[in-house]
């Protein structure tokens, strides 16, 4: 089942129609009735964990089946987008963020201005670092495997953005508008509209090297893990 492009096909639509079906108003409050909150996330957990793996073993055994021929210098798109995608990883998983799953929390009582950190530069900087993550390969790859991947990921990574802010200003109410109006999606959108300052203090230096030793890793490990090399030479 695994060796061909429908069960790739399959696979993503349940990994990325899982997160907004799982996480949607009419699903989740029944969800969360049924399991309580911390059950409603292990079993969301459990089911992204799933269909992740899922995708990515489809992903390796999916056929080579070519759709277009890219350019030679498409090859380095990844290559120079990642370093910057692994940083927003990173950061985006080592901030307090109320946009991450039970992130909520982290509104709760706090002091001054949500607009800490990377939150000073985009409100999802994980999704964004998904998101180029998704887009430069899909221009550096032209076989239908990658494609299908790829486009499942950058939607629910650009999907997910408009997604949860709706869901937060829907259940937050008040609570969400300094999110709201000190952060912005688009990355540094809010600070060169003045509505807030790019906090590279909170940023700090280490996150950024840690992006880079977790770039290195994934160049290192890409043959092994996905089955091609990463140069484009």
């Amino acid at each position: 089942m695994l060796e061909t492009t429908d069960a790739l096909i399959a696979a993503t639509l349940a990994f990325v129609g899982g997160h907004f079906l799982l996480s949607s108003r009419p699903v989740r409050p029944l969800l969360n009735a049924r399991f309580g909150e911390r059950g409603f996330r292990l079993v969301y957990s459990a089911v992204m964990v799933a269909t992740l793996v899922w995708m990515l073993a489809a992903y390796r055994s999916a056929p080579f089946v070519p759709v277009w021929d890219p350019a030679l210098v498409l090859g380095w798109v990844p290559l120079l987008v990642m370093p910057l995608a692994s940083i927003l990883l990173v950061a985006g998983l080592t901030s307090p963020n109320p946009t991450l799953v039970g992130g909520e929390r982290f509104l709760d009582g706090a002091p001054g201005s949500p607009a800490v950190g990377i939150l000073s530069i985009t409100r999802h900087p994980f999704l964004w670092g998904t998101g180029l993550w998704a887009l430069s390969h899909l221009l550096a790859n032209g076989d239908l495997a990658s494609m299908a991947m790829m486009s499942g990921i950058a939607v629910l990574s650009f999907g997910g953005m408009r997604h949860i802010d709706l869901r937060r200003e829907s259940n937050l109410g008040a609570s969400w508008g300094p999110m709201k109006l000190t952060t912005s999606v688009l990355p540094f959108a809010a600070a060169l509209t003045g509505r807030t300052k790019v906090d590279w203090r909170g940023i700090g230096w280490w996150r950024p090297a840690l992006g880079l030793v977790v770039y290195a890793a994934l160049l290192h490990l890409h043959s092994g893990l996905i089955g091609v090399s990463p140069l484009p030479f």
